[in-house]
């Protein structure tokens, strides 16, 4: 028996199918989202729902429905898609990046501030759109996109909500899990990993927000701790009870357990910022250069201590958009390109490991996804060194739609619970 699990993310969607047995990936398969809509509006960021379905059953046919137990779907949390009474996008998908609920609304405060979660969080969103008389006339619920797809390859008329996906439109009580506010387009929803409907007679779970499928996805053991680093970053680990600490989200993960996610909006981005810096100092020398990851790589192999220090908060944070990043304690012998590689490296690792020490736990073993820590050995060693526990790496990269899958594993029955599924993880040898 398979088991397909597809995520879909903001600029690519990927799909796999995975024997339900061994946990292998047979296929797996990446697409580009090319979904964004152009806008006049400079803090407007929506997509097409209609173009990211066509990707979505493309991938499906392209995977093969032969001997599939079950479908199952993660994506981009906290964007919007308003729904009608027949279950058809009538708007764009109005996705996490959007900043609208930034704007001011009130005596000094935007409409996130007023609504109490931040901007680009679903129900933010909503109100803005509300309260500018935006929202269809026709619309009736709102979701998610990978709730989204779920409704469309099951023909649902409304919307099922798995927890980790309502908790990410804002405005969720995660001890009651029940939303804090009265909205009528606000959907049902559940804690379990169920089956919402059926796809040609396939069971099809209910949709995981990406944060928590990439946790499934990469973590075989509860003790464990995932650091997840890409254009931003983020560490996860699970918890019975909520952290109480600066930068620290207790998102929904089974109905029993919370997943502490910390998020730092410039991780990968800060390293992308250092190869653009270098790459603009080789310009002026007359070397240009489509890349210089190699070279940083290189320079970083036997450089492993600076004191160089770097703040790379230069997005801001979560609670703070106004932070700023900084380069600090530079003197005439760390002011090189090395030194500052390493100070970036350091600066990316502390501001999650800073998270996690505040939250009061230890970490036994990190688990790294995400291109940024895959592809790169140095912030390995240095997140290695810092928490001071071994490092592992999963054996695939696909780790939310490999999550989806295994959580699809238990809608249909074939495991007993998430932690059963999880046992399938296989991690690298090196």
């Amino acid at each position: 028996m398979k088991l397909i699990g597809i995520d879909i993310g903001t600029t690519s969607i990927c799909g796999v199918s995975v024997d339900a047995s061994s946990g292998e990936i047979v296929k797996s398969l990446t697409k580009q989202n090319k979904s964004f809509i152009k806008s006049d509006k400079p803090y407007e960021r929506i997509q097409n729902p209609d173009i990211i379905m066509d990707s979505v059953y493309g991938i499906v046919s392209e995977l093969g429905l032969d001997d599939v137990a079950a479908i199952g779907f993660s994506g981009q949390m906290h964007g919007i898609v308003y729904t009608d009474a027949a279950g058809k996008a009538v708007s764009p998908l109005y996705t996490w990046q959007d900043e609208r609920a930034s704007i001011e609304y009130e005596q000094g405060k935007s409409y996130a501030n007023h609504l109490g979660c931040y901007a680009g969080y679903g129900l933010a969103t909503d109100f803005y759109n509300d309260k500018n008389g935006i929202v269809p006339d026709n619309a009736v619920s709102l979701c998610t996109i990978a709730d989204y797809a779920v409704m469309q390859l099951c023909g649902m008329q409304k919307p099922l909500v798995h927890i980790t996906n309502a908790a990410s439109l804002g405005c969720f009580d995660t001890d009651r899990n029940c939303f804090t506010i009265s909205n009528p387009r606000i959907p049902d929803v559940t804690t379990a990993f169920v089956s919402a409907g059926k796809y040609k007679d396939i069971p099809v779970c209910v949709a995981l927000g990406d944060n928590q499928a990439s946790f499934i996805g990469s973590v075989s053991d509860t003790d464990d701790v995932l650091i997840n680093v890409g254009t931003g970053s983020q560490i996860s680990w699970l918890t019975e009870t909520h952290v109480s600490c600066d930068g620290v989200e207790n998102r929904p993960f089974d109905g029993k357990h919370f997943l502490a996610a910390g998020c730092a909006l410039c991780g990968g981005r800060a390293f992308a910022m250092l190869e653009k810096f270098f790459r603009e100092i080789a310009a002026l020398a007359g070397c240009e250069a489509d890349s210089l990851y190699t070279q940083i790589d290189d320079l970083l192999k036997n450089k492993t201590e600076t004191t160089l220090v770097t703040d790379c908060r230069f997005c801001g944070t979560r609670n703070d958009p106004s932070v700023r990043g900084s380069i600090s304690n530079i003197s005439e012998s760390n002011f090189t390109p090395a030194d500052m590689a390493l100070s970036v490296l350091n600066g990316m690792v502390s501001e999650l490991y800073d998270m996690f020490k505040n939250g009061g736990k230890t970490a036994k073993r990190l688990v790294c996804s995400g291109n940024g820590t895959r592809k790169n050995a140095p912030l390995r060693r240095i997140a290695s060194e810092m928490f001071g526990c071994e490092i592992k790496i999963p054996l695939y990269a696909e780790e939310a739609s490999y999550g989806a899958a295994l959580a699809a594993s238990v809608a249909c029955g074939i495991n007993g619970n998430i932690s059963e599924a999880c046992r399938l993880i296989k991690y690298r040898e090196n």
